[in-house]
């Protein structure tokens, strides 16, 4: 019997991608918009467990790449047919824009409540704070819409002084290449550490949650390119415009956010598969 058919796993990733970005985005739309998580930890820990709920949903179907730079990684270093990187590509950021919209209805009130209380207008200067739901940025601009006082540009200015697009760069570049390097472990036959295959789950949202407890605060910690295009596009139609989607005016979000992650899965699976694998034993 031949395997699922194209159209059954493009609807399995565009499934599974719109559970990781409901689920993981709604996270942060919680916490930025009503304070609901506690700290950074609340917030990875959901995207951990959606990262697991979605791998378990939709894994037996597609694989659960939910991820282009997984699909480009697989491509590259495990034979994953050429002819389906573009439909899975197509779906994971459908699923993804989708979720976004999704969560703009449920929380749309609540947005435009903290625009408000921010003295901030969608689309303009500041309105990253809110944007930061949907699209990433670095560093994160969670710090300029914390406490009780208006929008202060001399603030987001400092706090933009921190992080370079380099250092931006390699944050996305390193945890993108982190993940693929456990992913392709723990879904790896020949290595007898790995997991059983039906607790590699798991092991991958747990690697997610501490990732992000560490280069959040930095990046945001995207690690997946449909995870940040889809929202942002949707963003960039609801009203955020050219905050979140700013063309070819600063395509730092299209390096540190697109091509950062493709080349850290790229290099990370390829680190496994180069210099661990072959130490395993041959499969039988």
């Amino acid at each position: 019997m031949s395997g699922p058919t194209l159209p059954r796993v493009m609807i399995a990733e565009f499934l599974g991608t719109f559970l990781l970005i409901f689920f993981g985005c709604g996270a942060v739309h919680a916490a930025v918009l009503t304070g609901a998580q506690s700290g950074l930890w609340q917030v990875a820990i959901v995207w951990g467990v959606a990262i697991m709920l979605a791998i378990y949903a939709v894994g037996a179907v597609s694989g659960a790449h939910i991820n282009p730079a997984m699909t480009i990684a697989s491509m590259i270093w495990r034979g994953f047919p050429k002819s389906r990187v573009i439909p899975y590509i197509v779906a994971q950021v459908a699923g993804a824009f989708v979720a976004a919209a999704a969560l703009f209805v449920l929380f749309e009130p609540h947005i435009a409540a903290r625009e408000a209380a921010k003295g901030v207008t969608r689309g303009e200067a500041g309105s990253e704070m809110t944007a930061m739901c949907y699209g990433e940025y670095f560093p994160a601009p969670g710090s300029i819409g914390a406490g009780e006082g208006p929008y202060s540009p001399e603030a987001h200015l400092q706090l933009t002084s921190l992080m370079s697009p380099g250092r931006a760069f390699f944050a996305e570049f390193l945890g993108t290449a982190i993940l693929a390097f456990v992913v392709f472990a723990a879904t790896d036959s020949r290595n007898p550490g790995a997991p059983i295959s039906s607790n590699a789950p798991v092991f991958i949202g747990l690697t997610v949650s501490v990732l992000i407890s560490v280069i959040a605060p930095l990046t945001q910690a995207c690690f997946n390119p449909a995870r940040d295009f889809g929202p942002r596009l949707f963003a960039s139609m609801a009203g955020w415009g050219s905050i979140a989607l700013p063309g070819l005016n600063d395509l730092n979000w299209l390096w540190v956010y697109i091509v950062a992650p493709t080349a850290g899965a790229i290099v990370g699976a390829g680190f496994y598969d180069f210099l661990i694998r072959p130490a395993h034993p041959a499969a039988k």
